[in-house]
């Protein structure tokens, strides 16, 4: 059985987006060099000034054509990092934004759960060719055929879990039923697997619920704790945790997301989206329900951590500079898969090589209902971008998914020292 409800969440997207027409105001906080600029000593700062000003308008007219927040950081390797907040006005009420705010990060989380497996494939705890059954036995069909490696490239064949009807309703929030990870894998492997394992590639997320599972299995200890011990606490990510099955992970600074409350969410959602899907949470103005507390339960290991443009972008620096893997760990990691006949982009293990309009990077992409965030860095990890949207743009209309697309660009061109008008 196959359904096609929502556009599949943490899909890593390679600076693509929709939109969601929201007539908005904004307002505004500029951090580190963005704001008024000393007079340039030289042609290279000049176009720096110019760049960090673009990018700020662009971060403007994202929220002026329907975004209801945006967060964007970029740090170019020298100097400070730029860092803007921009929310529409009605958003204020809940949540005044600012750039060290907290998001939910989607499938951002899959960079970091594959850092833990590799880590213990590097202690000889695990291995890439091992069978999902020698460690969930009985849990996944032809498990004996799928590897671990299988699972961190999206190769299984595995049928993604949130487009399970049951699963949906949960991550939707229309259904407040706590999913175990469990259930989740459960839920998955009662659909037919898409393709023979191996043979293709298919972005699953219940490939990386399996994962955790695995993780937790051959360490005894729970992927929060995984995580926290092995990333967050040696590089002092003090914003960064892998949110438990509750409506309320980490309120402090937790950003508020939103989508189109159900009357206007219809026209937005594919063909085969089961009747009466749509977003549940509190209303808010301008057509909107605020999904910030709406049940975390189905991400897991696939998507449930929370934390900061600041945090990430120090994590993809350890990661691409080589402080969280041994060299023939991170080579596995950036070993890489075709996604899609006609997609430059490529997959490694649970990293997305992407190609854009100023150059190649790593990152990945993560969509939880009310949050997309896009965070890439450059080969060395010295570079790094993020763009934070308190909303989910495979659900939108197309000027603000433009605007948006242009912004994501404009800061990846600004963190490799590009000008903007590189892809004009």
């Amino acid at each position: 059985m196959s359904t096609k409800p929502l556009p599949s969440r943490h899909r890593p997207r390679a600076l693509s987006v929709l939109a969601l027409t929201m007539a908005l105001t904004c307002t505004v906080a500029v951090q580190g060099a963005w704001g008024a600029q000393a007079p340039a000593t030289s042609d290279g700062q000049a176009a720096q000034v110019q760049r960090r000003q673009e990018l700020t308008r662009l971060a403007q007219h994202a929220v002026d054509t329907g975004t209801p927040g945006i967060v964007v950081r970029v740090d170019e390797g020298a100097g400070p990092a730029v860092e803007v907040a921009r929310q529409a006005a009605w958003s204020r009420t809940d949540h005044v934004l600012a750039p060290g705010d907290r998001f939910r990060m989607g499938s951002n989380t899959k960079t970091m759960v594959a850092t833990v497996i590799l880590q213990l494939v590097a202690e000889h705890r695990l291995q890439l060719t091992d069978p999902v059954e020698k460690w969930l036995p009985d849990s996944v069909p032809n498990g004996r055929a799928i590897t671990i490696r299988m699972l961190l490239n999206h190769t299984s064949g595995l049928f993604n879990h949130v487009n399970d009807p049951d699963v949906l309703k949960a991550f939707t929030g229309q259904d407040t039923r706590q999913w175990t990870p469990a259930e989740l894998l459960a839920a998955a492997v009662r659909h037919d697997p898409l393709f023979a394992p191996g043979t293709a590639y298919s972005y699953s997320n219940t490939n990386y619920i399996a994962l955790g599972l695995v993780a937790e299995k051959a360490t005894g200890r729970t992927l929060a704790d995984l995580i926290r011990e092995r990333i967050a606490e040696p590089l002092h990510l003090r914003n960064t945790f892998l949110a438990a099955g509750t409506n309320r992970p980490g309120t402090r600074g937790l950003t508020h997301g939103y989508e189109p409350d159900a009357a206007r969410i219809g026209p937005l959602l594919p063909p085969g989206t089961p009747p009466g899907t749509a977003f549940s949470g509190p209303e808010r103005p301008e057509g909107h329900v605020d999904t910030t507390w709406v049940n975390p339960s189905t991400e897991w290991a696939a998507g449930g951590i929370v934390s900061t443009a600041k945090d990430w972008a120090h994590f993809h620096t350890a990661l691409l500079s080589g402080k969280l893997l041994a060299p023939e760990q991170l080579k596995e990691m950036l070993t890489t898969v075709e996604e899609e006949p006609g997609n430059p982009n490529q997959y490694g293990l649970g990293l997305e090589q992407v190609v854009t309009p100023c150059g190649t990077v790593w990152g990945h992409v993560g969509q939880v209902p009310g949050y997309s965030s896009w965070d890439y860095t450059d080969s060395t990890g010295t570079r790094t971008a993020s763009v934070f949207a308190s909303s989910v743009f495979d659900l939108a209309e197309p000027k603000t998914g433009t605007a948006v697309q242009t912004l994501l660009n404009a800061a990846v061109c600004a963190m490799l020292g590009k000008p903007h008008g590189a892809f004009n």
